[in-house]
């Protein structure tokens, strides 16, 4: 499967990418909102990480977009920011986030969540060869 990473810090592109790809996944990268709706335009990932605070376009900005598209309505998307206060965790449920991670995030929740996420079940699936 494929993951977008939405994020402005490259650190945590960067590091979430390493994670990604040491368990098997395919990873785009995006610096924020606006660059990853253009990239989901050209090709639409299994699921999308995205960071709530970006410059140009937020990620509840993104959510929104996608989720007022009917092609992208069902695409996953996991928020993981440094923001998460209530107000922000009920807006993001409201508009059907998969699951809302704070940073840092524990790397066993995350990829718990993507494989829930991209219906993969238990995490040491992922590192399975394809057959």
């Amino acid at each position: 499967p494929e993951v977008l990473v939405v994020d402005d810090s490259l650190t945590v592109r960067k590091i979430t990418e390493r994670l990604l790809v040491r368990e098997g996944y395919r990873v785009r990268t995006a610096r924020d909102g606006a660059e990853a709706i253009q990239m989901i335009g050209v090709q639409v990932p299994n699921l999308v990480l995205l960071d709530i605070e970006m410059p140009r376009m937020d990620g509840l900005e993104v959510l929104r977009s996608l989720r007022s598209d009917a092609a992208l309505a069902s695409l996953p998307v996991i928020m993981i920011t440094s923001r998460t206060t209530g107000k922000l965790r009920e807006q993001a449920d409201a508009l059907g986030v998969q699951a809302f991670l704070g940073k840092p995030y524990q790397e066993e929740t995350l990829l718990a969540q993507i494989h829930a996420s991209v219906g993969l079940g238990q995490p040491s699936e992922a590192t399975r060869p394809a057959s």
